[in-house]
């Protein structure tokens, strides 16, 4: 098919069936049991193809649409051998993702504005790698030609603010910061003034990762975005939420409770290298048709990578 001509670089798809090893390993294991001594695709198999796909994470309303997807095609074809299931596997659930907004670019870029930077904002419960993700995304905009400059708006914990400065000096960007209590729309407001006086392309703000209390998050990110606003009357453009991969399920909820609090306009998926919970991508991809824009296949400060639909199915399905 063409969804999975070869479109990344050899390297970052080495890359990328190398963080995907875990979770590819663990799913043909479970997907081995649930054909073994059959040779038709029936309702039997079909059954445990679902428990197969809700235990690998993809979450049980995707896996639901991944199951009729099949079930019509199996009806289609009257006979479909367990030996094809893989291949049908691959087509429809890149087929599924097709059907979301996400997932095409190979290479990065970031949309250019007439009255100033474009503005992230990022956001996540502590403990998602969100700040490296942050490091690992001004990495690649430095690589792109573009210049940066990081916002520390975590003011909740000094670890924070200490950590977004390593990643600051690591990456040989500028960055705003604040003491540690200091209002966050406070330090978002200087950061988007010193991006523009410095003519930046991109700001990346990093913000606090609380959930306890869902009212005083919303309250807290809303004040940072209407205060940005007051320097650049569309910002931030993109609000994106990190996610940790490999906590399955988790990752859902906290996708729920921060959409919730906010509006999340995309998605950064990290920590799939040392997981087999890679079917998460394509699960939270579907149930909240939010693009992913990056997964985090490896510790190196490269390997942040732009997610492509087809690539990642090609590679979890990869035999």
């Amino acid at each position: 098919m063409s969804f999975f001509n070869k479109i990344f670089n050899k390297e970052k798809k080495e890359t990328l069936d190398k963080g995907l090893e875990k979770s590819k390993t663990s799913f043909f294991d479970k997907l081995n049991k649930a054909v073994a001594g059959k040779s038709k695709v029936d309702d039997d198999v079909l059954d445990n193809l679902e428990e197969v796909l809700v235990s690998s994470d993809v979450g049980v309303t995707t896996t639901l649409k991944i199951i009729k997807r099949i079930e019509a095609r199996v009806a289609k074809d009257k006979y479909v051998g367990t030996d094809e299931l893989n291949k049908i596997l691959r087509e429809e659930i890149a087929g599924l993702l097709s059907e979301i907004d996400s997932g095409n670019e190979t290479e990065f870029k970031l949309p250019k504005h007439e009255n100033g930077p474009h503005v992230i904002m990022v956001v996540g419960v502590n403990g998602v790698g969100k700040t490296t993700t942050i490091g690992k995304l001004a990495k690649q905009c430095k690589n792109a030609g573009l210049k940066v400059v990081l916002g520390a708006a975590d003011t909740f914990r000094a670890a924070a603010i200490d950590q977004l400065q390593i990643w600051a000096d690591r990456t040989d960007v500028p960055i705003v910061k604040q003491e540690m209590g200091s209002d966050p729309a406070s330090v978002a407001f200087d950061t988007l003034q010193s991006a523009v006086q410095q003519n930046a392309d991109v700001v990346i703000i990093d913000t606090a990762g609380r959930l306890h209390n869902k009212v005083n998050l919303m309250n807290e990110l809303t004040k940072v975005k209407r205060v940005m606003q007051k320097v650049i009357p569309n910002a931030p453009h993109d609000v994106m939420l990190v996610l940790d991969g490999s906590t399955g399920q988790n990752a859902f909820e906290q996708a729920k409770q921060f959409t919730a609090a906010t509006e999340v306009t995309s998605l950064a998926v990290t920590k799939l290298d040392g997981t087999a919970k890679g079917g998460v991508v394509i699960g939270i991809s579907d149930q909240f048709q939010i693009p992913v824009k990056y997964i985090g296949v490896g510790e190196g400060i490269n390997d942040l990578q732009i997610f492509n639909k087809f690539e990642f199915v090609d590679s979890f399905f990869k035999r």
